[in-house]
């Protein structure tokens, strides 16, 4: 049974990557992002992203930790 798990987690975690592999091909083509009178750099759309879900991935956690940890101190108070 755990040889099974281990087959499909590696075939999960390879089609992953694969899928991953196509995005990052297919998507070559530059952009130069304008934000608030910025300008950014060419990048490839691919990298602008991947740039932008782990921005996402930090981003997120650190809000709703620190959006939890306000929710609890508020009701500290109220009791």
């Amino acid at each position: 049974m755990r040889n099974v798990k281990r087959v499909l987690l590696a075939l999960f975690v390879l089609l992953l990557v694969l899928a991953i592999l196509a995005f990052v091909l297919e998507n070559q083509q530059s952009v130069s992002l304008l934000f608030l009178g910025w300008a950014g750099p060419q990048l490839p759309v691919s990298l602008v992203v991947v740039l932008a879900l782990l921005v996402g991935m930090v981003i997120g956690p650190m809000l709703g930790w620190f959006l939890g940890r306000a929710a609890r101190a508020t009701r500290k108070r109220l009791v």
